[in-house]
């Protein structure tokens, strides 16, 4: 099993820059990947960013390219989230997810953060 916990989340004026970071722990096999998602109030969760674990392929939903930039540390086991040119429409809680096996060939699960929370005020 694979927790996570994110950080970074809070307040920030419309055209600022907030960094999120999710740190990962546990034991397990192996890790897949890990992103980014939000939920604004009302609203479905939706995709906003991910990586490989291994390897420089990134992606982006719609609302994150060219503003927001994944990261990832593996030797802190952890992934960011840099987030440029904020606008009000970005404030949500954003979740970390891990895709990891627990043993060759066995899943992948994945997991989820308990979320940090983003105000962007205009």
């Amino acid at each position: 099993q694979v927790q996570l916990v994110e950080s970074g989340g809070g307040l920030v004026q419309a055209g600022g820059s907030l960094r999120l970071s999710c740190a990962a722990s546990g034991r397990t096999f192996s890790v897949n990947a890990m992103g980014w998602f939000r939920q604004a109030p009302g609203k479905e969760r939706e995709f906003v960013s991910a990586c490989f674990w291994t390897g420089a392929n990134t992606y982006y939903g719609d609302s994150a390219k060219g503003r927001f930039t994944i990261s990832r540390d593996n030797t802190k086991n952890t992934v960011y989230l840099q987030m440029n040119s904020l606008k009000p429409e970005d404030t949500a809680v954003y979740y970390c997810n891990v895709e990891f096996r627990v043993a060759p060939g066995v899943g992948p699960f994945g997991s989820w953060g308990p979320g940090t929370k983003v105000t962007v005020s205009s």
